[in-house]
């Protein structure tokens, strides 16, 4: 177990509108005062509408509060806005917030010398899913008779959602009950194992915290403890253990998570197409039927990178005036992520022939994984092995003269 800590902001500004101690908050401020970074990434609040999360770069600190609070509702491309809008961050150096996917996504572009690594400070959250926007909104009406408008938390805890009011009244639904009427999470959240982002510098959630209004940090490196020493060491956050019984509660919702999120893989991944080989083949053939070529999922997709894509008109194979073939391009595309996808769901969001493309690619990585013990995003160490060969592989085939 690495350094835990049960964590709360000395900003009563930041506590007042921040959630569980407003740590998350006081660390990005503290950060950009401090100059150990140039900029922070993070999620906020579009108009004020808690539906429409939308990324910031913010310099100012003052303007770090904006960012205060969750937005579940929401689910941008944290990594791709690094990767692309920012340049891989090669000439500054920021501080990110973001989901466990996001942060697996980051590290699976930095092995790939996309983003530097050293350039950024990963504050990963705690998630245990996301909910669509306009269906989430629709949930509100249908599913809880509450006005969209008037929520203003959303909670999933011990298998229930809770939403709270503007007034403090809490509604709670069972979470297995919304989700088998369509409400709840998106798909790839239902799926998500990963829950603690142990692979960021600072994983931070309220799992431990005994309801208190404080937040648990879990340091997951050295650039993460450094952060968190100078700004208990400045008077930004005050710290305490956590006591062992704090520390079990978090351990046993990570695995009743999992465990549950397992359940859904198996429930998704038989969905489709049936047991054997041929039945599998006739579902994606016709799945991949509708697919339009529009590209969004490649653009969509964190992990797919490539400046030209040999699936793009004369780029590659396909010459000018000219699609791919329809399994063509959703089964080449597939491979290229398969080793690396981290199950965000970005290229099924994007995907407006509502294709079910994030399943097949989650199969094809926990196969992988299962196969060649890799977890993709998990170990920035740990090279991508479908694009890296191994020191004893390399070995026999220079034996072998290969």
């Amino acid at each position: 177990m690495k350094d835990v800590y049960l964590a709360w902001s000395s900003d009563e500004s930041i506590l007042e509108r921040a959630e569980h101690g407003g740590v998350v908050t006081s660390l990005l401020k503290f950060m950009l005062d401090s100059e150990m970074v140039d900029a922070v990434l993070a999620l906020k609040p579009r108009n004020g509408n808690r539906y429409e999360g939308v990324p910031a770069l913010i310099t100012d600190p003052g303007q770090v509060i904006e960012t205060a609070g969750s937005l579940h509702c929401a689910s941008p491309n944290i990594a791709r806005c690094l990767k692309t809008y920012l340049d891989g961050v090669t000439d500054m150096k920021v501080a990110v917030t973001g989901k466990p996917c996001d942060i697996r996504a980051i590290v699976e572009l930095a092995k790939r010398k996309q983003i530097a690594r050293e350039n950024v400070i990963l504050v990963g959250l705690n998630c245990t899913g996301t909910l669509p926007p306009a269906a989430a909104k629709r949930m509100c009406r249908e599913a809880f008779g509450v006005d969209p408008d008037e929520v203003t938390a959303e909670d999933i805890e011990d298998g229930r959602l809770t939403l709270t009011l503007r007034d403090g009244t809490e509604v709670s639904r069972d979470l297995a009950l919304l989700e088998s009427e369509g409400y709840g999470r998106r798909e790839n959240c239902q799926r998500c194992d990963v829950h603690i982002p142990i692979m960021a510098d600072l994983a931070c959630g309220k799992w431990g915290t005994s309801g208190g209004n404080v937040t648990c940090v879990e340091v997951c490196s050295q650039s993460g403890s450094d952060v968190l020493a100078k700004a208990v060491g400045a008077g930004a956050l005050e710290v305490k253990r956590p006591s062992s019984e704090a520390l079990q509660v978090r351990e046993r919702r990570d695995k009743e998570a999992t465990d549950a999120a397992k359940a859904w893989q198996e429930r998704h991944f038989a969905e489709m197409g049936g047991s054997s080989s041929e039945q599998r083949l006739a579902y994606w053939t016709e799945q991949f039927s509708q697919c339009i070529k529009c590209f969004a999922c490649k653009d969509a997709c964190p992990i797919c990178y490539c400046t030209d894509c040999y699936l793009e008109a004369d780029r590659g194979f396909i010459a000018a005036g000219q699609v791919p073939p329809d399994i063509v391009f959703p089964i080449l595309r597939t491979v290229h992520v398969a080793d690396s996808c981290i199950n965000c769901g970005q290229c099924q969001d994007a995907c407006p022939s509502e294709l079910p493309l994030s399943r097949l690619a989650h199969m094809l990585n926990v196969e992988i994984g299962a196969v060649l013990g890799y977890h993709s995003g998990m170990d920035i160490g740990a090279p991508p092995p479908l694009s890296a060969v191994p020191e004893d592989e390399l070995a026999m085939l220079v034996a072998a003269g290969t």
